[in-house]
């Protein structure tokens, strides 16, 4: 699914729900599958097969590659109950690429000036190595791009009553 097939998804929900479905910022999204810890997953120092979906034949895991994504909720949930959070398929968010945080916005909204010629992935995917599947991971895709590794998580802006 593309970036714009995603915010077109969040749009029409949008309109059949009355909510406001959107893709997460960012911060958002490592705020959301940190779950309140600072190591390089939200589940501890270091990966296996068992608490998410990457390529593990080159990495010496001793189980084969699942070789597809699997469904939600297949592998453990981080501390707050959110699944697939590492791999599975590399998630779309609001943001724009740019190179570094320096001048992204401190109040977790999304950075929507710099490349937005690209668009950011976070969480790594089933067909990527381990190390893509950090917390901290970011990728710069071009928003019409559509591949069997890229999906989306949406977020729901909650407005006072």
């Amino acid at each position: 699914v593309s970036w714009e097939d995603a915010k077109a998804y969040a749009s029409w929900l949008s309109e059949q729900t009355g909510e406001q479905y959107r893709l997460p910022s960012e911060a958002e999204w490592e705020y959301a599958t940190r779950a309140g810890t600072s190591s390089a997953y939200s589940f501890s120092g270091s990966i296996s097969p068992g608490k998410a979906n990457f390529d593990t034949t080159a990495y010496a895991f001793g189980a084969s590659s699942r070789t597809r994504t699997v469904q939600v909720g297949s592998l453990p949930a981080n501390p707050w109950a959110l699944h697939e959070v590492h791999g599975n398929v590399s998630e779309w968010v609001e943001d724009c690429w740019n190179d570094s945080y320096n001048g992204a916005p401190t109040d977790g909204s999304a950075w929507t000036s710099g490349d937005c010629g690209l668009r950011l992935v976070r969480g790594g995917h089933w067909d990527g190595p381990p190390h893509w599947m950090r917390s901290a991971i970011r990728g710069g895709i071009a928003p019409a791009s559509r591949k069997d590794h890229l999906g989306f998580r949406l977020a729901r802006t909650f407005s006072p009553r």
